[in-house]
């Protein structure tokens, strides 16, 4: 019987996506992870959900997100990012992965 390895599945993955997912917003580029630690998932999940700041910054990190606050950036538009980085990254199951271009 043949196991399963996560290592050699991770590898793959991100040989298919990179380990990043670029955007950019008002022609500033930012990247994105294409995996997420269990770390950032935690605290991710302890955010209230009202707190897309304190999601961006997890996401983002300290750098890119002292950045991405210079921007006029609304709810719908971080929606959107975020339902586009999660289809686009394989973030969300079931969901057919696509390329942008970027």
């Amino acid at each position: 019987m043949t196991r399963y390895s996560v290592n050699a599945a991770r590898a793959q993955r991100l040989e298919a996506l990179g380990h990043r997912w670029d955007f950019e917003i008002d022609g500033e580029s930012y990247s994105l992870p294409t995996e997420l630690s269990h770390k950032v998932v935690q605290r991710l999940a302890e955010l209230d959900p009202s707190d897309v700041a304190g999601m961006m910054e997890l996401l983002l990190g300290p750098e890119q997100f002292e950045r991405f606050q210079r921007h006029e950036v609304s709810v719908q538009d971080v929606q959107s990012l975020v339902e586009a980085y999660g289809r686009e990254s394989g973030m969300f199951p079931g969901e057919e992965s696509a390329s942008t271009g970027s």
